[in-house]
């Protein structure tokens, strides 16, 4: 049995989708969460297109919405200034995190796979997921950062 193999462990991530109108449900994806409970790794990276907000609802509130992607991606990684939730444990955090809700920011249905590296499959589901295909998806990009 390959040594890759061997240190594969199970992973559970899921996509943030930006719903500027709820009651047309009309979405867009804008971040993805990471959790890899046998390696104590919980991240996020998001990234707002703004174009594509502006496009399904012309008089959103960038910036508010940004803001909002941001603190999703500092509570995922226990930043304690996101506020209480922050201070969960780990697991806690994601679930919270991963449960759907009626809001702007939606998370899709937990997804799972197994990931030697848990820190270079955020960054990989990332560019899958969210990365715009116009460009190319490492832009300067901060973790946790829209």
């Amino acid at each position: 049995m390959s040594n890759t193999i061997t240190n594969a462990m199970p992973f559970q991530w899921t996509v943030l989708q930006v719903v500027p109108r709820v009651e047309r449900d009309e979405r867009f994806n804008a971040g993805v969460i990471v959790f890899c409970r046998s390696r104590r790794f919980l991240d996020a990276q998001v990234g707002l297109d703004p174009r594509k907000l502006l496009a399904l609802d012309p008089t959103a509130d960038v910036e508010l919405i940004r803001a909002h992607l941001n603190t999703l991606a500092r509570i995922g990684v226990g930043d304690l200034t996101a506020g209480p939730i922050a201070a969960l444990e780990q697991g806690e955090r994601f679930h919270w995190l991963s449960s759907p809700s009626s809001t702007i920011v939606q998370p899709t249905p937990v997804h799972g796979g197994v990931t030697t590296d848990p820190s270079g499959t955020l960054e990989r589901l990332f560019r899958q997921m969210v990365a715009p295909l116009d460009r190319p998806a490492s832009n300067g990009r901060v973790a946790g950062r829209a």
